[in-house]
């Protein structure tokens, strides 16, 4: 009567190897592909509009809006502006980090293909802004309006 221990369990290797030569050829055209630059989308939407702000986050909870074109105040924010703080508080944390100024401009972009960027050209930061919905959306894409530069 043969014991257990003299049994043994085995495992077809065929599909062991099959499923390794699998993952080794997925990660050879992962590594093919990123080196090549193939597989990279180009963006095909066109720049709509484009301002240069800066924003002051005052004591009183206010957050501040400045053209930097020509240092003008075009708004100031009061009361529940959480998520533009917030955002703004992400890339001055950046900028600490990197031993840049806080009173640098920010560039704010709207493409044709709905986009809205906001993008921080001394540390290459950026968020699309619609990405947090359309209320968010709404507050950054007035920033743009060309009735805020026209006086």
């Amino acid at each position: 009567m043969p014991t257990n221990s003299a049994r043994r369990d085995y495992f077809p290797r065929l599909p062991l190897f099959g499923a390794g030569a699998v993952i080794g050829l997925s990660l050879l055209a992962a590594i093919a592909g990123r080196l090549s630059g193939d597989g990279k989308m180009q963006p095909t939407a066109t720049l709509v509009a484009e301002r240069e702000l800066m924003f002051e986050d005052r004591a009183d909870g206010a957050v501040v809006i400045v053209n930097a074109a020509n240092n003008k105040t075009i708004q100031v924010m009061t009361g529940q502006n959480g998520f533009v703080r917030g955002t703004l508080r992400g890339f001055a944390r950046t900028r600490h980090m990197n031993g840049l100024g806080e009173f640098l401009p920010f560039r704010l972009t709207s493409w044709s293909d709905g986009r809205l960027i906001l993008f921080d050209p001394s540390t290459g930061r950026h968020v699309d802004i619609e990405a947090f919905g359309t209320a968010n959306e709404a507050i950054f894409g007035a920033l743009l309006s060309p009735s805020l530069y026209t006086s």
